[in-house]
């Protein structure tokens, strides 16, 4: 992983919009059948090279719903994040 949407999410499709590689899906293809949004682990790059910091999370209206995770098979991530701020999921934006 790199990010992940928790069970706050509201569907509202702003995060969709502003992934660059296309890693997040909506309920619908949700591969675990919760009705939330869904990051796609082997292509979240946490939007190294597209911004400053993942666009998912900044555009995103409710707070604390895009948190940290575990690297994982992620094809990119950011050095800056520590493994404790992944491993306590903690809020992408603040």
């Amino acid at each position: 992983m790199a990010v992940i949407i928790n069970d706050t999410c509201i569907n509202c499709g702003a995060c969709i919009d502003e992934c660059p590689v296309e890693a997040i899906v909506d309920e619908d293809d949700n591969p675990t059948g919760e009705d939330t949004y869904y990051v796609h682990s082997d292509k979240c790059v946490e939007c190294v090279g597209h911004h400053d910091e993942p666009a998912c999370a900044t555009s995103c209206p409710t707070e604390g719903c895009i948190t940290w995770d575990a690297i994982g098979a992620s094809p990119a991530h950011r050095d800056d994040i520590t493994d404790e701020q992944r491993s306590n999921h903690e809020p992408v934006v603040e």
